[in-house]
């Protein structure tokens, strides 16, 4: 049956061809209702906050995720709490609901893009069942033998000469084995071979319990011939069995030669555990690399990140984790301890040799006297433990507050035992066609794909049988990552790395590898972080789903995506209050005829205006050479300050590599000594010509509904401080913590301030719930009493920012900064709404509007990421008068970005490419945005070109 037939029977099953929502009120939706076609691909677009994720989300997702808890028996709901029904009338047709959203990728650093996929998972198992073993002792190819084969070639290899068959049942641990001495005699066995001498077996005999010993049983002595070949078996099949499926042969001068039933080195008896998949999985103990569990790093605290000034004394402070000199403990301790090297506290530490300061860093079993001060004439002998040693015992017990302290003095290194690969080294030396999985975790995906493609020919026969399936498995879902755009990812590349739309498209690829039929996909803004050449890539693998018999729902902003879909929903036409209406809908064809803003941009009607004049900068440079990172080839880079600057370049080219992970740690460490190392350069110039830098990502400004705009910002505080100072908070005797909903007095305990209460799912997501004691407004009734015109502290947070403006239009420290988050288009955000409910891109602008609200000095450099994540065409205009305000000032604005209305904008483009993961790492193109669109080389100038046309 065709893909198209296969459509066709599903929604005839289903008895709907449309999904209808009738009475949607959730958030700011204004009573709307709407229908769609069933197993097509709609996109729902309109301006930021507009409603589009309250339709999609809160309304259509809730509902469905809401009848799949019905579904469920009184006893698991019981478990499991009510969902609350969203505010909507009735939905007809809905499918079983899936949502793929940005906010939901891992902080686990053990979570990866292999895992993830499961592409990892299937690897281990092709290692476990087909994967060759080599000693990591000296390279030979290990062997097996079968009881058969070990008692063949000791009768072909040894006739006629006298030989000591052996069962080894200790090796290389310490002990002195008085009761296994026992033992063995009560077994018949007179004599046993302990490090390499044979003797008979006395009385309470012990060995040294403090040496590393060998012990083996002396089974029998023979003198191999074909005629006596049952009496070798019988004593083959003893040795066997009391050796766990090891044997040693020792002959008459002294050589050892080992036989197993097992995987083994015949030369040095290295032996190896059966293999299963889990000894592949550095997820688990056995097969983790024991020094770094699995991580491929370790963290240290070094004699460097504890003085990193040498030039210091101690006196004066250089030893970091002490500070100064003060009258406590531990400096009388250090002093009595350079006292015995003729040294003192005010002696730099550049001076002192190398034996004390190893004493005073890592301790010593000497005791120290220290003169007591509470009993005058007496003094303290107690042993110093050192630091270094201090700090890590605090950072493995010490409190919260401790631990975060410590990791100011911890640095991250690759782990020295498996050398960043993860796994044990037995694990390693497994591999196939001359590659381990730590090999092939760390090709692309792009390579990857070519390692397995005609790999059964390098195959022999027994593997070629067990690996066919698995092969099958793993090349089907290394398809999908490549038809989604990602060609340019490792499996070793950590989840929490990946911006969300990478993140996304994951989840996406692991979804068409379900095959799963009839069920309802809402995808948010899959298209960020990707660049215009492999847009085509993403909207393919979308209507491939929507051709197995799914309706996908995407919410986006991309013209391509809106362009190729079968159906389009505008909500409207403005933000918070102002949105929340269905404006235009219909098929591509229809809607661009519809007089809605949306509409207007797609046809051409209207666009972004841009100046033709693009600014030459005030002659300065901030340059960057010879950066090496990841993929990077040896780059330079060049800003020229006073300007807008855009980063561009296919996903995976480099782009974060340079700016994130190179540049933005160089000037970190050097304006805040932050810790962070970044990636090998070889030296950066034109530091002095700027005075600070202000970084921009996508990462969440908290992690719980205790973080909002509102705390983020700053502005809390002075809202706080302005109802301390009301005549009714003064007659109350309430401070500014009163009006905090983090600590106790004002805030409701039942939820301790949070206004929601957070309801553990056994297996699905945590759901949050209103506090049913405040209902939400996270205050008790007390501090709620104090109001300023008219309204309380919780009303406050209740407010967008476009109210709050008007609200506090007569408090400048307040009005400032809540001004800049409405200049960056967060009109329609509340000041209280809860961090985990915003999107990356809001997230984002609140960051920058924290930054903006902040007085700039006109020469500090501000670094953002995609920062029109999330953005519709008219936001982005706004986004782009705020950013260009700030390059007038005279300040510099570095982004990294794939939209075409920003890179138009820019008055210069540093293009990376030409491909991602290792066919990247190059400046292919540099310019005016003019001078970029002519160039053949950049693939950002081909989709450029039309845009300035």
């Amino acid at each position: 049956m065709s893909n198209t037939a296969a459509a066709k029977k599903s929604k005839d099953l289903s008895g709907h061809d449309y999904i209808e929502i009738i009475g949607a009120r959730e958030h700011n939706l204004k009573n709307i209702s709407v229908s769609f076609p069933r197993n097509k691909l709609v996109v729902l677009t309109g301006i930021s906050g507009s409603g589009k994720s309250s339709l999609a989300f809160d309304t259509i997702y809730a509902e469905g995720q809401r009848r799949y808890m019905e579904s469920f028996s009184a006893y698991a709901r019981s478990f499991i709490g009510n969902l609350e029904r969203p505010d909507v009338d009735k939905i007809n047709g809905l499918s079983p609901v899936i949502s793929i959203e940005q906010k939901t990728t891992s902080r686990n650093p053990r979570s990866t893009v292999g895992t993830v996929t499961e592409i990892y998972d299937f690897m281990r198992l092709l290692f476990a069942r087909a994967g060759e073993a080599f000693s990591y002792i000296n390279g030979d190819k290990m062997v097996r033998q079968s009881e058969e084969q070990i008692l063949d070639a000791i009768i072909h290899n040894y006739t006629g000469k006298k030989l000591v068959v052996l069962a080894p049942v200790i090796k290389g641990r310490k002990g002195h084995y008085r009761e296994l001495f026992v033992q063995i005699r009560k077994q018949g066995y007179s004599k046993v071979r302990v490090d390499g001498e044979v003797m008979d077996i006395t009385a309470k005999m012990q060995v040294d319990r403090f040496k590393i010993h060998d012990i083996e049983i002396v089974i029998d002595r023979i003198v191999p011939t074909a005629a006596d070949r049952y009496r070798i078996g019988q004593s083959v099949n003893t040795a066997l069995k009391e050796g766990k499926g090891v044997i040693m042969v020792q002959e008459e001068n002294g050589k050892v030669n080992h036989f197993s039933k097992f995987l083994m080195d015949p030369k040095t008896g290295l032996s190896y555990d059966e293999p299963a998949p889990n000894n592949f999985s550095f997820n688990s103990p056995y097969g983790a690399c024991p020094t770094c569990t699995g991580l491929g790093q370790i963290e240290e605290i070094t004699e460097e990140s504890v003085i990193p000034d040498k030039k210091l004394s101690i006196s004066r402070g250089g030893i970091l984790p002490l500070g100064e000199y003060r009258d406590i403990w531990i400096f009388k301790k250090i002093e009595a301890i350079l006292k015995r090297y003729k040294l003192t506290l005010t002696t730099p530490i550049k001076d002192i040799p190398k034996e004390a300061l190893k004493v005073l860093l890592y301790g010593d079993d000497e005791p120290v006297a220290v003169a007591s001060v509470k009993y005058p004439g007496t003094e303290w002998n107690t042993k110093f433990e050192g630091i270094v040693n201090f700090l890590q015992k605090q950072k493995d017990e010490g409190s919260d507050a401790i631990k975060k302290w410590v990791d100011d003095f911890t640095i991250t290194k690759v782990c020295p035992e498996c050398h960043g690969a993860r796994l044990k080294k037995e694990s390693l030396h497994f591999k196939i066609d001359q590659k381990n999985i730590a090999q092939l975790a760390d090709l692309n995906i792009d390579a990857l794909k070519k390692w397995f493609d005609g790999l059964e020919s390098r195959l022999n026969e027994k593997q070629k049988v067990i690996a066919a399936e698995v092969l099958k498995e793993i090349r089907k879902r290394i398809g999908f990552l490549l038809d989604v755009g990602l060609d340019y990812l490792h499996l070793n590349r950590p989840l929490r790395t990946l911006s969300g739309g990478e993140a996304q498209r994951i989840r996406l690829a692991t979804q068409i590898g379900t095959q799963l039929v009839g069920v309802l996909y809402i995808l948010d803004e899959p298209s960020i972080g990707l660049h215009a050449r492999d847009n085509s890539k993403l909207i393919k693998a979308l209507k491939d789903l929507r051709d197995l018999g799914n309706s996908v729902i995407v919410v986006e902003h991309d013209k391509e995506m809106m362009l190729e879909a079968d159906y389009i929903i505008d909500v409207g036409p403005g933000a918070g209050r102002h949105g929340g209406h269905i404006v235009a809908e219909g098929d591509p064809k229809t809607f661009l005829k519809i007089d809605s803003t949306t509409a207007k941009y797609l046809s051409g009607k209207i666009g972004i205006n841009y100046s033709k004049q693009r600014r030459k900068g005030s002659g300065e440079k901030l340059s960057l050479m010879g950066a090496t990172g990841n993929n990077l080839k040896n780059v330079d880079l060049e800003i020229t300050l006073g300007t807008f600057t855009c980063i561009t370049g296919v996903s995976g080219s480099g782009k974060s590599t340079l700016i994130h992970e190179t540049l933005f740690p160089i000037l970190n460490q050097h304006f805040f000594n932050s810790r962070q190392e970044p990636l090998p350069y070889k030296k950066i110039e034109g530091l002095k010509l700027i005075d600070k830098v202000i970084e921009v990502d996508q990462s969440p400004i908290g992690r719980t509904p205790r973080s909002n705009p509102a705390t983020y910002t700053g502005v809390f505080t002075d809202i706080r401080d302005l109802f301390a100072q009301m005549p009714e908070a003064k007659i109350r005797g309430y401070k500014t913590g009163r009006f905090s909903f983090n600590v106790k007095g004002g805030r409701c305990e039942t939820c301790e301030g949070a206004g929601l209460r957070l309801i553990e799912m056994e297996f699905l997501p945590d759901v949050y719930v209103p506090c049913e004691t405040c209902k939400g407004k996270r205050y008790n009734r007390e501090t709620l009493e104090v109001r300023f015109k008219g309204k309380s502290i919780s009303d406050v947070l209740d407010m967008t920012v476009e109210e709050a403006v008007q609200f506090f239009e007569n408090q400048p420290r307040i009005l400032r900064k809540i001004q800049t988050l409405g200049e960056v288009g967060l009109g329609y955000i509340s000041l209280g709404q809860h961090a985990t409910t915003l999107s990356g891109g809001e997230a984002q602008r609140v960051k920058l509007a924290t930054e903006l609200s902040k007085r700039d000095t006109g020469k500090t450099l501000y670094i953002l990421d995609e920062p029109t994540t999330g953005l519709h065409f008219q936001d982005i205009s706004h986004l782009l008068d705020v950013l260009q305000k700030l390059v007038d000032k005279g300040n510099t604005v570095l982004v990294i970005e794939h939209n075409m209305d920003v890179i138009k904008s820019s008055d210069y483009i540093i293009d990376l490419g030409p491909e991602g993961g290792q066919g990247g790492g190059r400046i292919v193109a540099k310019g005016t945005p003019e001078q970029v669109a002519n160039n053949p080389a950049s693939f950002t100038g081909k989709f450029l070109r039309p845009e300035l046309e």
